[in-house]
């Protein structure tokens, strides 16, 4: 992926940056494998917003992603390249041998013409998906399952890869894009590589209103808020202490560990994030 900067011709372009699309190959979406995406603006089915600053934004339809890779030992030809207005990471359209259509993440490197296939008898190469347990050490995977069966949970979104450092038994060690070191079931299936899309970090909107087209309403600092309204509210000018950072409704907002002491899997995290 490659980056395009534009002439200041307006204040919204002068730092814009954004991505030039030329791995996409893909003009339309297959319509079969899409389906409607209805808006909540962050509010929970009694009307109360649950998620603030959600709101408005472009229309857009859901592309149904094969996560589990259902279709085991059957070869799938790259057809297309295909953007998705709900990730970060590009898809890829395959058609397997007997013309079922399927979109998966697509990794760098993967182009259309390209062969990719699912299950214990696939070879550890890029787009493939198999156990980690016969994927070898080293190599870095991408959408892997937290439980066998249930479908990638780790790794999906734009240039993130995990690198498999150990394995003992049938049990798999893995290092996490965040920096953890964390123990996977060996039967847990995995894409081989690494999530394309790598450049979308550097991309800068430029201007308020692309983050409105996103669905993302602004946000009012509380210090600019007037004591009624927020708990760091009100003082004459601005205001840097006082008080410790805080929500709408008065609780610590910094600092404060947010994991559950006992969670249960606790036991499979060899070393914490950064």
């Amino acid at each position: 992926m490659a980056l395009k900067t534009y002439k200041a011709r307006s204040c919204g372009m002068r730092f814009r940056q954004s991505a030039t699309f030329e791995e996409i190959t893909e003009k339309k979406p297959v319509k079969r494998l899409t389906q409607a995406k209805r808006k909540t603006a962050g509010r929970n089915n009694q009307g109360r917003i649950t998620t603030r600053h959600r709101g408005g934004g472009v229309k857009r339809r859901i592309r149904i992603v094969d996560f589990k890779r259902r279709k085991v030992g059957v070869e799938a030809i790259v057809k297309d390249i295909a953007y998705d207005p709900n990730r970060s990471a590009y898809l890829a359209l395959i058609q397997y041998a007997d013309g079922e259509l399927s979109y998966i993440l697509a990794p760098e490197g993967l182009k259309p013409g390209m062969k990719v296939m699912n299950g214990p008898a696939a070879e550890a190469t890029v787009g493939n998906c198999l156990p980690l347990s016969q994927i070898p050490l080293g190599l870095f995977v991408h959408a892997i399952e937290l439980v066998p069966g249930q479908g990638a949970k780790v790794g999906r979104s734009a240039g993130n890869s995990c690198q498999i450092m150990a394995r003992d038994g049938g049990r798999v060690t893995l290092k996490l894009p965040s920096g953890e070191v964390r123990i996977f079931d060996g039967r847990c299936l995995a894409c081989v590589g690494a999530v394309g899309n790598k450049d979308w970090g550097s991309i800068k909107l430029g201007k308020a209103g692309r983050k409105r087209y996103l669905g993302i309403r602004p946000t009012v600092r509380g210090v600019a808020m007037n004591p009624v309204d927020h708990p760091m509210g009100g003082g004459e000018g601005r205001t840097s202490g006082g008080s410790h950072p805080r929500s709408p409704w008065g609780q610590l907002a910094k600092g404060g560990k947010t994991r559950a002491k006992r969670k249960a899997s606790n036991k499979v995290i060899v070393k914490r994030r950064k």
